[in-house]
């Protein structure tokens, strides 16, 4: 029987890295959602439908499919310990195009980990993926996950009405893009 091949992983800074998710992390990433429900559920859809490890495991085994060709999900590891998700959503190979999608537990925000974490994919993003378009969608009001794109250098192209449902409403997002030939313009790391 042939080992299995080893996790993408990603390194970020000597405490910091970026590995590809499995539903082994369900526990974990379960635990912090659960945990920081009131704090992630502010910004989160997902979050009430989050009410079991099973339902982190479900999503889990859904991005992480062999056949699943749209999504790269990786877990943000601080410090040896799991800390959040981020990830490529929306992969667009023909149109060289993707989406970064992302959250972090409540203790760790104001570190510059999803800062750092997004600079790393984008270095991904651009360089061995060749993509041509990167997009971060961020809720109206959330102006921590709104500097991130910032930045970074990205693009606020406008805001898309009612982008998302939101516990039990519809909420605008900011959509923000890079290209490819603004890559590294403007970037502050």
């Amino acid at each position: 029987m042939k080992p299995a091949a080893p996790l993408l992983q990603l390194p970020v800074a000597p405490d910091l890295y970026l590995r590809r998710a499995t539903t082994a992390d369900a526990p974990a990433l379960y635990y912090i959602i659960d945990r920081d429900r009131p704090y992630l559920r502010q910004w989160l859809p997902f979050i009430d439908f989050s009410q079991e490890v099973g339902d982190t495991e479900a999503y889990l085994k859904y991005v992480s499919a062999p056949g699943n060709t749209s999504d790269l999900i990786f877990v943000i590891v601080h410090a040896q310990k799991v800390c959040g998700l981020i990830g490529f959503k929306g992969i667009d190979k023909l149109n060289r195009k993707l989406e970064i999608g992302y959250w972090l537990a409540e203790d760790k925000q104001g570190k510059g980990i999803m800062r750092r974490a997004c600079q790393t994919l984008l270095d991904y993003a651009f360089g061995k993926l060749r993509m041509n378009r990167v997009e971060i969608r961020v809720g109206v009001g959330n102006a921590r996950s709104s500097n991130i794109p910032r930045k970074l250098g990205f693009t606020l192209e406008g805001v898309q009405r009612h982008g998302e449902f939101l516990n039990d409403h519809f909420h605008d997002l900011e959509v923000y893009s890079l290209l490819r030939s603004e890559y590294g313009a403007g970037t502050q790391v």
